[in-house]
């Protein structure tokens, strides 16, 4: 049986405007850029630079001194401007735009990885049908410069996709061949066989000879650093061991950062905010060099003003390209409205943020950071959560002690032995330089940490330990530990 109800419900819709906001917010300095060229683009009636004094523009004087009849012309043309008879265009709204997908910080131009690769392949002793197949093992390398893909796999996608018919031996040759390539270790198709391909390349010397040989057949005690089983199985002296292991570490297990610095992208990072820090006062700079100064184009609002003083009754096509004028003026005046206001928002966001970790800003010891979340600091503007989220998250400032992501400065916090609120961040600085000043011989396992930084004031357990060493990128106890 079908019965009817009535029920009531809140909701809150955002303006396109207030979209709008938002993503400019969001945006990077950098993105921000791109974002301005794109709508001066797209909008005549916005121009960058300063605004150029025009006889043309009408004062506030001389608007109160308008006669009757011109505010007669006014109204009717507002009339002929009204939704229900305008142009398509005026009634709709895109939510969507150019700046929906995520900007990339700016990369340099240069040879790509691949084809550095494709460079070398070019002057190789392969022939045709090899190379063909060597290009396509070139577009199946991982980023770290890695071959993982399965050669069956690979025989199948090359005879469907390429037509070319290929088996185990063959692709084994034309892998070989691939791997003499710069820069050494590229095609490996595991950790293993990367170094050993780097070792390969090096001169022949004693601890390059035992390197190779604890790389061939003792891989798994050398990634275990179970080095007395090493010295006892070869026979080798603590040095000479501690000498082979040297020449190991001197190698590169992702392959393709070795390449050279022109073969691939460089990314740039410009700050966003930049803070500096002197006599005990911290100050705050908004980056606004890559936001030009935007003002209405002086041609447009002449325009508009001549048709506003025209004679005669306005016909179709006056009244279209009045609206076309109007909403272009709109625009501009919106989007020049918005930049100021992100602004706005970037600077007491900021500001709020400095003031709550000013002992950082002026010492740049991590230590000093102060718990915050995002919620401390929108309490404190008077702003949603999520605004002070979109600050955060992909804008960098720079400091006198380094340029990082403004997230950064945001932690956890966490209690004390002395029931103080302390930052996670200081909890981790010092189980940092506990793990750089342990005696690496006989490196502390986590739960001496644990032990440790309980002893410090800190109550931490060891999986929490764990998490933080995993998140420092740091290993394990038995793979920090050295010979001597």
């Amino acid at each position: 049986m079908l019965t009817q109800s009535q029920t009531f419900k809140l909701q809150q819709k955002l303006s396109p405007q207030q979209i709008q906001l938002m993503k400019l917010i969001q945006l990077s300095n950098t993105a921000l850029e791109e974002r301005i060229k794109e709508e001066i683009q797209v909008n005549p009636a916005l121009e960058e630079g300063k605004e150029a004094d025009s006889d043309a523009d009408l004062t506030a004087s001389q608007e109160e001194k308008a006669t009757e009849e011109q505010v007669e012309r006014d109204d009717i043309i507002e009339n002929y401007l009204s939704d229900d008879d305008g142009p398509d265009y005026t009634r709709k709204t895109n939510n969507h735009s150019s700046d929906d997908e995520e900007k990339q910080v700016p990369l340099a131009g240069g040879v790509s990885f691949v084809e550095f690769l494709n460079s070398q392949l070019n002057v190789s002793s392969l022939n045709e049908h090899e190379r063909g197949i060597a290009n396509f093992l070139i577009g199946s390398l991982e980023e770290d410069g890695y071959l993982k893909r399965d050669f069956q796999d690979i025989e199948d996608d090359l005879a469907f996709r390429s037509g070319l018919m290929t088996n185990h031996a063959e692709l084994d040759k034309v892998l070989s061949v691939l791997q003499e390539f710069d820069p050494p270790g590229v095609g490996a198709r595991d950790l293993q066989e990367c170094l050993v391909l780097q070792l390969e390349r090096k001169s022949a010397t004693p601890a390059r000879s035992n390197a190779l040989t604890i790389l061939d057949y003792h891989f798994d005690e050398f990634q275990k650093k179970h080095f007395d089983k090493l010295e006892a199985k070869l026979g080798l002296t603590s040095d000479d061991l501690q000498l082979a292991v040297n020449e190991i570490k001197k190698l590169n297990p992702k392959p393709a950062n070795a390449a050279p610095d022109n073969s691939r992208p460089t990314e740039y990072v410009i700050p966003d905010f930049i803070v500096t820090a002197e006599n005990g006062e911290v100050e705050l700079i908004i980056n606004s060099k890559h936001a030009p100064d935007l003002f209405i184009s002086n041609s447009f609002k002449e325009t508009l003003q001549h048709f506003k003083s025209a004679d005669g009754k306005v016909n179709k096509k006056l009244k279209e390209d009045i609206t076309f004028i109007k909403h272009k003026i709109d625009a501009a005046r919106w989007f020049i409205e918005a930049i100021k206001q992100r602004q706005h928002t970037l600077f007491i966001t900021m500001t709020a943020i400095i003031e709550r970790q000013k002992a950082y800003f002026l010492t740049g010891d991590e230590k000093e950071l102060r718990p915050m979340i995002l919620k401390d600091i929108a309490d404190v503007i008077n702003m949603d959560i999520s605004t002070v989220s979109r600050v955060a998250n992909n804008k960098f400032v720079q400091t006198p002690y380094g340029t990082f992501l403004v997230k950064k400065l945001f932690s956890e916090s966490m209690t004390n032995s002395e029931g103080e609120d302390i930052s996670t961040k200081e909890i981790k600085k010092t189980l940092e330089e506990m793990i750089d000043e342990e005696d690496k011989r006989k490196p502390l396992t986590d739960e001496a940490l644990s032990k440790a930084l309980k002893e410090k004031g800190y109550p931490v357990a060891r999986r929490t330990v764990a998490k933080y060493r995993e998140q420092l990128n740091m290993p394990v106890a038995r793979m920090r530990k050295q010979v001597s």
